[in-house]
């Protein structure tokens, strides 16, 4: 991984793993935008899209030490989305998807 993707963490700063997951989370989506751009980035399936292209298009499962099942990865960001939705948190999606990502597969075993 280039030296650019990693970021010390300080006091006040998310994680090494979760910057570099919220990295992937906004490569992934400015993908998808790209793929869909004929409808304006518009896709009501986009947890499957997400989830197949973190998983085998990117380096989340060596992040996670793990590599995710579909499902679970989907259900997984569905769920994220609903959370940041419902608690307007005043922060970009990418970096509190990225805090609880690595936490969920801890502790659901991977």
């Amino acid at each position: 991984m280039p030296d650019s993707l990693i970021v010390t963490p300080s006091e006040g700063q998310i994680p090494d793993t979760a910057e570099q997951i919220s990295r992937l989370l906004h490569e992934a989506s400015e993908t998808h935008h790209r793929v869909f751009r004929i409808v304006d980035g518009a896709d009501d399936d986009w947890a499957s899209w997400y989830a197949q292209w973190l998983i085998d298009l990117s380096e989340l499962p060596d992040l996670l030490g793990t590599k995710p099942v579909r499902s679970e990865l989907i259900y997984l960001l569905v769920s994220l989305d609903k959370q940041h939705t419902a608690e307007d948190p005043g922060e970009p999606w990418e970096p509190y998807y990225a805090r609880r990502i690595p936490s969920h597969f801890r502790t659901s075993g991977g």
